[in-house]
């Protein structure tokens, strides 16, 4: 089974990536892209993919690193996307870190630049921080001692009788590695998906684990009437696809409704619904509005930001037909990219889990990342009522900066 590379790439940048069903509010190219994405994904699943196609485990760490060899001084360093700042923050030296950052990221950045120089990066690489050994705890889940840690939402747990127990107990850092830079300079430095992490050297300090997804069982592979239902749903796709061109030509990203459908999605998200229509979306821009109309101290802000308001409310009612073709069909590629994703799960061999009043509940992974043959086009496809919610509810045990 081939893997899918992790993330999307922004201005040749590994720091931002969409989920396969929001692709319908962006563009008719990117939707189109999306429907390929759907059906990359079902021919790897029948066992039948070119190298065209790739597949990963999408990790939940947090924060993302970025480390390696200065292209510029030959110099080791680590940071976080900030060293793409116009002001870059790349940390060469413990007082580095200590100037550039603070709290907790601050102490697992020193702890990541004291013991990834020992794998001989050539080149920089990003990955996911896992842990660091004062994030590792053993926890008992069905009456059998595991190893955990957990980054960012997800609870990672090892049998603690496991090679990878073992191997996590004994080092200082973990990390999972997705993407390779290469340039002359890090601020012109261009990502490529992918990490090759067999040949980076074996030290017991730092745990490595590679993202690829593999069916080595064959349990995740589709049978020939799951294949027919999924391709069948797929060229339902295809067809609203098409009738909806004009729609998404009209209230695409650039438009006036742009920048509010996907936090209005989020927002329902949040609510635990993904049921979109066209009251809770104005109910949501009124809200959003008002806010910062009550926030304004000028008069005449106030009524700039009404002004905007009733615009793009506006904008809703005359458009009321083709907002509601395109949430029919992000919900029909949403229904595609559910039923992947169960077959995905089905190969699961880590324990996942989210943290509750009542303990721990396992879950399934944080989801997975599709990215084409150009390496320059990528999403996600993840459960959205299950980990994105948690990713926007459950507190987080560090501090970003």
């Amino acid at each position: 089974m081939k893997s899918f590379k992790q993330h999307i790439l922004n201005e040749d940048k590994n720091t931002h990536l969409e989920h396969v069903e929001d692709e319908v509010f962006v563009s008719y190219d990117a939707a189109t892209n999306a429907v390929a994405f759907l059906e990359g994904v079902v021919a790897m699943l029948k066992g039948n993919a070119s190298s065209s196609y790739n597949l990963t485990v999408k990790w939940d760490g947090a924060p993302a690193i970025f480390c390696g060899t200065d292209p510029e001084t030959g110099d080791f360093f680590v940071g976080t996307k900030s060293i793409f700042n116009k002001t870059p923050k790349v940390n060469y030296t413990p007082a580095d870190i200590r100037k550039n950052h603070s709290g907790d990221l601050a102490k697992k950045l020193i702890v990541a630049l004291a013991y990834l120089p020992k794998l001989g990066i050539r080149g920089v690489l990003q990955g996911d921080m896992m842990f660091t050994s004062s994030d590792v705890n053993e926890i008992q889940l069905d009456g059998e001692s595991h190893i955990s840690f957990r980054p960012n939402t997800i609870t990672y747990a090892f049998l603690s009788t496991s090679d990878a127990a073992k191997s996590i107990k004994a080092a200082k850092i973990g990390i999972v590695f997705h993407t390779t830079y290469k340039g002359k300079t890090i601020s012109t430095m261009k990502a490529s998906f992918g990490a090759k992490t067999s040949s980076l050297n074996n030290t017991k300090d730092v745990w490595v684990s590679s993202a690829d997804f593999q069916d080595v069982s064959g349990t995740a592979t589709l049978t020939s009437s799951e294949s027919t239902d999924i391709e069948g749903q797929i060229a339902d796709i295809k067809t609203s696809l098409a009738s909806a061109k004009s729609a998404i030509d009209i209230l695409g990203g650039t438009s006036v409704l742009g920048p509010y459908i996907k936090t209005y999605i989020n927002s329902q998200v949040r609510l635990g619904t993904l049921s979109l229509d066209i009251d809770t979306l104005k109910i949501f821009i009124e809200g959003k509005f008002n806010d910062k109309i009550d926030k304004a101290k000028k008069e005449e802000t106030k009524e700039a930001k009404e002004a905007k308001k009733q615009e793009v409310l506006a904008f809703v009612d005359t458009n009321s037909s083709n907002l509601e073709s395109l949430f029919d069909l992000a919900d029909q590629m949403r229904g595609v990219k559910t039923a992947l994703l169960n077959k995905m799960n089905s190969i699961n061999s880590i324990r996942t889990l989210l943290p509750t009043d009542k303990g721990f509940e396992s879950v399934n992974p944080e989801g997975y990342v599709a990215i084409d043959h150009t390496g320059r086009n990528a999403v996600k496809f993840v459960d959205r009522m299950e980990f994105s919610k948690a990713n926007f509810t459950v507190a987080k045990d560090w501090v970003k900066g």
